[in-house]
This record gives structure tokens, sequence and C-alpha cells, in this order.
């Protein structure tokens, strides 16, 4: 008995599926990559995790790194350590990026709620007119930066956006955040890392 050749539906069909398999195989390989790169090493580590969190080590020092800001003028990292004392959370994102996108808003909640931390929003990737626009287009009220040398996001090996790193009144990494972040994660996140 012959086979028929393939139908043109029949191979568009399979392509989706590969593509999709693809796509899959992808996500589990920047999870496992990011999980691997980001941790302290132990199994049973302790340390605050969520399903997309990873623990840093707590004595991981931040990569120092000076970004020009959205209205004007600079912000460093030791800068604000050295005199604010607040700790930070560091978002890395791109206004390219749809998890990005759909995040923004709920962290600028979460900058309202919680004004004994400094939240931090790096642009990596792209252009500053299109993230500033895209940050103008929501309203967002928090710190918003530009690494416009592309360093801050390879300074803090982000495996993939958005990235989010907690960072600690004396310059440690607490926590690195992978994926998209709710209100409701960022409130739990911020109360295990820092208190309250």
């Amino acid at each position: 008995m012959e086979s028929s050749p393939p139908t043109v539906e029949s191979v568009r069909r399979r392509r989706a599926l590969l593509l999709i398999a693809l796509a899959l195989l992808a996500g589990l390989v920047t999870i496992w990559i990011a999980l691997a790169a980001g941790g302290d090493g132990e199994a049973g580590s302790s340390g605050p995790v969520t399903a997309a969190g990873v623990p840093g080590s707590g004595d991981e020092r931040a990569p120092d790194f000076a970004v020009p800001i959205r209205g004007g003028g600079t912000f460093t990292l030791s800068d604000h350590l050295a005199t604010d004392g607040r700790p930070v959370l560091l978002n890395l994102w791109a206004s390219w990026c749809p998890p990005c996108r759909a995040e923004l808003p709920a962290i600028d909640a979460a900058a309202a709620r919680h004004p004994e931390v400094l939240f931090v929003g790096v642009a990596v990737s792209d252009s500053v007119d299109d993230a500033t626009a895209f940050a103008d287009d929501l309203g967002i009220s928090y710190l918003i930066g530009f690494d416009e040398n592309d360093e801050v996001g390879p300074a803090f090996r982000a495996p993939g956006l958005p990235a989010t790193y907690l960072i600690s009144p004396d310059g440690h990494i607490v926590k690195r955040i992978l994926g998209q972040m709710t209100e409701d994660s960022i409130d739990a996140d911020l109360a295990a890392a820092f208190g309250g």
C-alpha cells in the first residue's frame, strides 16, 4: 500500500507543533540555567524562594551600576546605598517584552505601598525613546533608568526578562525573581526578604 504525500495542512500542523515544542524546551532551559547560575549551589538552601524565585546566597554583592534616569540625572546603586540606606527592588525590563509590560503596573502599585524600599526599573536591550514612551503611557511613577551601554543585564547575569533583584541596604543580593510578578507576589517577596 502506497502512502500519499503529506498535505499542506499536515505540514503546517507539524511545523506549529515543532515550534511549540521548541518554545517549551527553550523556557525549560532558561529556568534551568537561571536556577543553576542564580542559587548558592546547595540543595535545600535556606532563604526565601517562590515558584519563580531563586534565593541569593546573602554574601553576593550586587554589581554597582550607574544609569541615566527618566527626567534627567543619574542613578548609581552605590551612591543610593551609601546615602539613602533603603533596600532596593531592581527590575530589569524592556518595552518589547510582554511579561514586562504586564508587570510594570503591579510594580508601580507596589512601589506606592512600600516607600521603605526604593523601586528601580532599568530598561535593558531597549531604546531610550521606546522605554520612555511606554513608561510615560502607563504613568509609571517609580524610578526608571536606561541601560544604554548594555552593562546592567550582563552584570546581574539576567537569563531573560523580566528579572528582578532584591538588594539589601548593605548591597547584597537577597533574592532573584525570574519572570512576571504580581502585586501579591511582590508584597510577599518584600516581606520575606526585608520583614514587615
